[in-house]
């Protein structure tokens, strides 16, 4: 399948203030020269998805360098693209998510994609996210939304998915009173990750009939009525697997992080000898800014220059751009606790 991935990043991130002062919320350094926006674009570019676009809105000097310095280098010698785009103008800001895509729909004509991916840009995660456009295409399914069990009682405060035991669904609800629960467990409920894959020519009426509508987002006026006239099915985030996981991680760890406590407590799951998502995985790697560094130090590298200096007469290996390092991708290996 031929993705084409939308990546929204263009959240103010009110909730985060004064650490939104001067950037983006995607734009926030996490941990160990990570920011946000890195770990769904590690994610994509893991999943051999190549052509990427990042919309951006709310302060967007920061996210422009960052990914001008920190993936614009992987993709030297490679077919694939990550760039930033911006509102069309000044007078015409994104006025919602939906809205976003919508001003650049007319990429999707230019690369004639299978698939459609619109993904949020400020999670904490691990995703092989071809094995949810497996699902979506066994499905034949015209829209999937990747979810997450949450607890009920805490449901009121996302995105919530009501879903069949095949995993269709029948509502779509942004931060119900009442969610309603996943069929084989009452005490949970599907939470939306924000993360969509889509039909390109139902996702282009879908967008053609919010803009005459004045409606603007995803999660609150185009999935609502998709639910009502597409095959819309809900992914379970819990049934993903990448490589290299170790048993003492959390399975299927997905954070929010839209508030500073938030932000802490994945900064906090991230730390210590066992953490509960390691940011190291060789076999499915998180990049940034250091990877981007070591990377262009290896390519101004010369065996001539190297042994006048004393080095070692070969350079150490580096990932390929689109390929994350080690065996099959898709394995279900699990590391055992050291």
């Amino acid at each position: 399948m031929k993705i084409v991935a939308l990546v929204l990043a263009g959240g103010e991130g009110t909730r985060l203030y004064p650490l939104t002062a001067e950037h983006s919320k995607p734009a926030l350094p996490f941990a160990n020269g990570y920011r946000i926006v890195d770990f769904v674009l590690s994610n994509l570019v893991n999943s051999k998805i190549s052509t990427i676009y990042v919309l951006a809105q709310y302060k967007p000097d920061s996210l422009m360098r960052h990914i001008a310095q920190a993936w614009t280098p992987w993709l030297n010698g490679s077919d694939g693209v990550i760039k930033v785009l911006l509102p069309r103008s000044n007078r015409r800001l994104f006025r919602g998510t939906a809205d976003a895509v919508h001003q650049y729909h007319e990429l999707l004509h230019a690369h004639s994609p299978d698939v459609v991916a619109v993904f949020a840009a400020d999670h904490v995660y691990r995703m092989d996210v071809r094995q949810m456009a497996d699902f979506h295409r066994a499905r034949r399914a015209d829209a999937t939304v990747a979810a997450v069990a949450v607890p009920v009682e805490k449901a009121s405060s996302f995105g919530i998915v009501g879903a069949l035991p095949d995993g269709r669904v029948q509502e779509f609800q942004e931060k119900p009173r009442h969610a309603m629960p996943i069929a084989h467990d009452p005490t949970r409920a599907y939470a939306s990750m924000g993360n969509y894959l889509f039909e390109p020519s139902m996702l282009e009426r879908a967008l053609e009939e919010a803009a005459q509508r004045g409606a603007t987002d995803f999660g609150r006026d185009i999935m609502p009525r998709l639910c009502q006239s597409a095959r819309v099915y809900a992914y379970d985030f819990a049934d993903n697997r990448v490589p290299g996981v170790q048993d003492f991680e959390e399975p299927a760890y997905w954070r929010d992080v839209g508030t500073l406590t938030a932000l802490a407590a994945a900064q906090q799951d991230a730390t210590g000898q066992r953490p509960r998502f390691n940011l190291w995985n060789r076999r499915w790697p998180i990049r940034g800014e250091y990877d981007a560094v070591l990377l262009g130090k290896l390519s101004g590298w010369r065996p001539e220059v190297a042994a006048a200096q004393g080095e070692p007469a070969a350079p150490p290996s580096v990932a390929s751009p689109w390929r994350a390092p080690g065996k099959e991708l898709r394995s279900d290996e699990r590391l055992p606790t050291s």
